[in-house]
């Protein structure tokens, strides 16, 4: 069966690709709080919030960080991300305020 434009349409992903990934209403109180680029060094290349839709995944499947799917960033990126916000205090700052919202 070859793809039609009534096809495309109903087949269309509309949805996130995880049930896991943020939600844009969360992403709103979440991206101010992330750190912003730094003055020195590289530029970032990564995405932020690919990088929490990936520590948020996960979360909710709980298996190992060498399972992480490819479409995330790198795992060694997630990793270095997620160490660096729980010794900063950020995550907890973070879910407070998803608490409150």
């Amino acid at each position: 069966m070859a793809w039609t434009e009534l096809t495309r349409e109903q087949h269309m992903r509309t949805a996130t690709r995880y049930p896991s990934d943020l939600p844009d209403a969360e992403w709103a109180v979440i991206g101010p709080r992330l750190p912003g680029p730094n003055r020195l060094g590289r530029p970032r290349t990564v995405d932020l919030r690919r990088v929490w839709d990936a520590i948020r995944y996960l979360a909710a499947a709980g298996c190992a960080w060498s399972l992480l799917p490819q479409d995330f960033p790198p795992v060694s990126t997630v990793r270095y991300y997620f160490y660096s916000w729980r010794n900063d205090g950020l995550l907890t700052v973070i879910n407070r305020e998803l608490v409150a919202v």
